[in-house]
This record gives C-alpha cells, structure tokens and sequence, in this order.
C-alpha cells in the first residue's frame, strides 16, 4: 500500500532514510507533476524499480508555475477556497490512486514513497536527491521544443544539467492522429 503524502521539511530525511532502507540501498526517485509525461515516467520507474528490486519515492514539488496560474485548481474538481498545499495534496493522492488504478501489477508502484515539497522545481528536487542519494532520477518530459521550450524551459533538461546522479528521461508519447 502507498504511503501517504509528506510534506514537512523534518520528513525529508525521514522519508529518504526510510525509502533507501525499503530499497537496500537502490532507490529511483520521480519527480511529478500530475501531467501524462510525469505518468509514463512514474510507470516507467516502477517496472525498472520491480526488475530491480528497487524503492521509489514519488516527489512532487508544490509551486504556482507562472506559465500556468491556477494549475492546482484546474486539477481538483471541487470548487473551493483552499490552500495550494492542501489542493496539491489531493490533486497528488488523486493522481497515484490513477497511476495504481491503471497499473494494478506494479508492486514497486502500490509500495512507492510518496513526498511533496514547497518550492522551485528543480532546486528541490535537487535538494531532495541530494539527501536522498538515489541510484537514478527518472523524469518525464512534455517534449518542447524551438521557442516554447526558450520561453517557458524545460525542467527536465535542467535537472539533466545539474543533477550529479544518473538521470533518465522519458519522453511523452503523443498518441497518432487519426485520419
């Protein structure tokens, strides 16, 4: 059974100490953001993780992106004032309850960490590595590119950049137009 979302600076260590114990040492970690991509990486992660016999910890990293305002409260169906952290809350159990209804077979998935911090992206996802020490990082990625990815980044090239453990990015299948 999944862990329930932590979120307290304290649990970071306490989460990573626990996942890496979990894992004997070989832990994957997965940063999300609730997007497809962020889900074919998750279950990506989980079939390397079950192969391996490895611990996953699922982080997500709460923020108001400026190139999507209101992002948490598009994903949460129930209109109501509430803080960012308790809408990415849901919004995160509400995704994996997804990812595990979907993927039921994933035991490595059924079993991941599950963690959510405040802040900018790829500096906490670094910091979370860092106290973690992962075996690898998988990402996923929207696939921008040209102007787009100048304009609003890409965060996935970013921790590529800067991330100082292996880093494996799984791009985003676009589905085939029909004809």
């Amino acid at each position: 059974m999944a862990s329930s979302v932590s979120s307290s600076t304290l649990s970071i260590s306490d989460t990573a100490a626990a996942t890496r114990e979990r894992g004997k040492g070989t832990v994957i970690l997965v940063p999300v953001d609730f997007s497809r991509p962020a889900q074919e990486a998750l279950v990506f992660a989980c079939e390397l993780a079950d192969r391996l016999a490895a611990a996953v910890l699922v982080l997500h990293v709460v923020h108001d992106p400026g190139e999507m305002p209101g992002y948490y409260s598009k994903l949460i169906k129930k209109k109501r004032m509430s803080r960012i952290d308790d809408t990415a809350a849901e919004a995160f159990i509400d995704f994996m309850a997804k990812v595990i209804e979907a993927h039921p077979d994933l035991e490595s998935l059924r079993e991941a960490e599950q963690l959510m911090v405040v802040g900018l992206p790829v500096t906490r996802i670094l910091e979370v590595a860092e106290k973690l020490d992962p075996t690898m990082v998988v990402v996923g990625s929207q696939g921008r590119t040209g102007m787009q990815q100048i304009i609003i980044g890409s965060k996935a090239a970013q921790i590529v950049q800067l991330c100082p453990y292996p880093v494996t990015v799984v791009k985003h299948k676009k589905e085939r137009e029909e004809e």
